[in-house]
């Protein structure tokens, strides 16, 4: 059985499990009581277990005064935006993002429309050892439904300033969209058309059943490059469940890589706005070629988005992300937005009267290796605990997990805040080179 993850990221497990509708039902009235019992707006991804971690949830909001609202079956930047542009002192997104359909969770959003900051977060974990205090009869929250959020989200995305709608349009962009039947189906496809594309639509449906793993990966994707190739598609665009990461399949039928999503974003705004740049310490050295070319910096840090936004917060960075194919902009919200990252991508295309293997021709390639180790949660520590005596003749970088600093390689180790495993990622100037260090590194961890 799994462990119940609790952190600053979040509830997250597999329902039936190690998550209730009780686990859910206590999680939201703490954070009900620690958003002072002000309105909380509630979103949820398509998951079959999705109505009744809502119904928990809800629950648990109600019973401790909180008013709730409720949007839907939406993406979870959609969640954000609204938390961001309401009254609401909080949010709650039901997803477990690119998890497979058993698990779900809690994400928790502050007024401000992001997720905690890590401080605050911090905090409201520590409140989980107080006790519940409910409301009598007359102070129990009230429920309503807000059925317009998906279109407030897309019409904030049209008024992106780099955006030129006419010349998108005229392009008349045959486009696939994959949304692995999760909240996408109910956004992506419609914000396309108001592009002026010929929308091609595969798994769509939010029916929770994802048609595929629902990462957006390369290896994932086989039926996407199938059909671009099959309806001769300028491109096709893939999301997780919850909308919040952007794959890209070229002209010819191929995943060009997720982390091009933002690569791409960044070259596009740097050519309109010149400022600073924010992404994590996994992502591709390729951001620091870019930069150079505009003549701005690189900011990285650590691993997550919250941590990405808040440093462009302070910097007021024009674009930013995770190269997990998660693209910031800070002109809709300071969250990763799949579908913002598609509009920013066709502008690109538009403007260029290129296609997009040419386009991601001109970025400098490296090449990435990924894999990670899944161990009991009891022995993470003791396996983070051997990098430093393995790699001990290298630089390395503790800001987030370990990150080796080699000649034109890097090697980034560190446990994830979503689930009991350990990620290895690997990034140097060939495909043969990263794989091999790839493997060696696990192989060491586990001797």
């Amino acid at each position: 059985m799994s462990k119940l993850m609790v952190s600053v990221s979040g509830i997250r497990g597999i329902f039936g499990e190690t998550l209730s509708p009780e686990i859910a039902l206590k999680y939201a009235a703490h954070f009900g009581i620690f958003s002072k019992r002000g309105k909380i707006i509630v979103g949820r991804d398509s998951r079959t277990t999705g109505k009744a971690m809502f119904n928990a949830i809800t629950a648990g909001l109600l019973s401790v005064g909180c008013d709730v609202v409720d949007i839907g079956i939406v993406a979870t930047p959609t969640v954000l935006l609204a938390v961001e542009e309401s009254d609401a002192l909080g949010g709650i997104s039901i997803t477990a993002s690119h998890n497979p359909a058993q698990w779900n969770a809690m994400k928790f959003v502050g007024e401000n429309g992001m997720f905690l900051f890590p401080e605050k977060a911090k905090d409201f974990v520590a409140s989980f050892s107080k006790p519940i205090s409910y409301v009598d009869w007359q102070k129990v929250g009230k429920l309503e439904q807000d059925e317009q959020a998906i279109e407030r989200h897309i019409q904030k995305i049209l008024q992106i300033s780099y955006l030129e709608i006419s010349q998108i349009k005229a392009k008349r962009f045959k486009v696939v969209v994959d949304s692995v039947n999760g909240a996408g189906g109910l956004i992506s496809p419609k914000l396309l058309r108001e592009l002026g594309c010929d929308v091609i639509e595969i798994n769509s449906e939010p029916t929770g059943h994802f048609a595929h793993t629902p990462e957006p990966l390369k290896k994932n994707l086989g039926q996407l490059e199938e059909t671009v190739k099959k309806y001769s598609a300028d491109l096709g665009f893939a999301t997780d469940p919850d909308v919040d990461r952007l794959a890209i399949v070229n002209e010819k039928g191929k995943c060009i890589g997720e982390e091009f999503s933002l690569l791409l974003a960044e070259k596009f705004i740097l050519s309109k706005q010149k400022g600073d740049i924010v992404t994590n310490l996994s992502s591709s050295m390729a951001s620091e070629d870019i930069a150079h070319e505009f003549g701005v910096r690189v900011h990285r840090t650590k691993v997550g988005e919250i941590n990405v936004g808040k440093k462009m917060q302070e910097l007021k960075s024009p674009i930013g992300g995770e190269g997990n194919g998660g693209v910031i902009c800070p002109e809709v919200h300071y969250t990763r937005d799949a579908p913002a990252g598609m509009a920013l991508i066709l502008a690109y295309l538009a403007e260029s009267g290129e296609k997009i293997s040419e386009l991601v021709q001109k970025i400098p390639h490296y090449y990435f290796a990924k894999d990670k180790i899944k161990i009991d949660p009891e022995k993470l520590d003791l396996v983070m605990q051997k990098v430093p005596e393995i790699f001990s003749e290298y630089q390395l970088d503790r800001t987030d997990g370990i990150k080796v600093l080699g000649d034109n390689f890097w090697i980034h180790i560190r446990k994830s805040g979503t689930e009991p495993i350990i990620r290895v990622y690997v990034e140097s100037e060939s495909e043969k080179r990263s794989a091999q260090l790839c493997s060696e590194t696990i192989k060491k961890l586990i001797k």
